[in-house]
């Protein structure tokens, strides 16, 4: 299979990075790339990988028209980090995954052409997510590569991530198959934060009661110690008075 189609020389060849066109066909396709992004992007944090979103994705060196923008790409074994475009030849690696957030009016393209493209460069999955359920069944579609064929994804599943994917709304929703933990979108996770705040803020809150709790137990028993001595010293006072008169206190009932 050949992922690139390599040239003898190439020399001053202006790879663009941007074509002026707008990211996505509307604010649900926007979001759903860039919620995808940003939710891969946290959960391979640690990994050798990255992850880019609307990046042109060169795949013939020396043909700087043959490209493609794939919505959200995931390469593994590269450098982690973004980049202005993604040059296979230069960082010897094809994506890994790729995800299209398809439409009614980008059908023929996602399917036929980005399909086979991706296909041919050995992309292992490829999957389709169409957030207003124009024209896939159940919004998502999934391609797996069986030798150099992609074959219908069956069981939900993104095997080189290691996610079950769920359609979630307008949203994919991710997986993980080893603990079963959804991987958070970023208002959950700055729900989950505000919550794990308020939690710190209330046990805090709870720690410092109980030190005042005890501060003042500790204050009362003092205050205790301290009544009973002097108790103790007036009972000597008044015994060492009546010595004092010659009257044995002892015999005092």
């Amino acid at each position: 299979m050949t992922a690139t189609l390599p040239v003898s020389v190439e020399s001053e060849i202006f790879y663009p990075s941007a074509d002026g066109q707008p990211v996505a066909e509307t604010y649900d396709h926007l979001y759903a790339l860039l919620t995808t992004l940003e939710v891969l992007k946290q959960y391979l944090a640690n990994r050798q990988a990255t992850v880019l979103g609307n990046q042109f994705l060169y795949y013939a060196q020396g043909f700087p028209k043959l490209r493609v923008a794939p919505d959200v790409m995931v390469i593994f074994d590269v450098a982690p980090g973004g980049r202005d475009n993604y040059k296979i030849w230069e960082e010897g690696q094809v994506p890994t995954v790729i995800f299209e957030m398809t439409s009614f009016s980008t059908k023929g393209q996602d399917e036929i052409f980005k399909k086979t493209l991706y296909e041919q460069l050995g992309v292992k999955e490829y999957w389709l997510f169409d957030p207003k359920g124009e024209w896939v069944e159940q919004q998502l579609r999934g391609y797996r590569l069986r030798g150099e064929i992609y074959e219908p994804i069956q069981d939900g599943r993104s095997e080189p991530l290691q996610l079950r994917l769920v359609v979630e709304a307008r949203l994919i929703g991710f997986y993980r198959e080893d603990t079963g933990e959804k991987l958070l979108i970023p208002n959950e996770l700055a729900e989950a934060l505000r919550q794990e705040v308020l939690a710190r803020q209330q046990a805090e809150e709870l720690v410092e009661q109980e030190r005042q709790r005890a501060e003042q137990e500790r204050q009362r028993a003092e205050q205790e110690r301290q009544r009973a001595e002097r108790a103790e010293l007036q009972i000597e006072q008044l015994k060492a008075r009546l010595r004092s008169l010659h009257v044995d206190p002892d015999a005092i009932q």
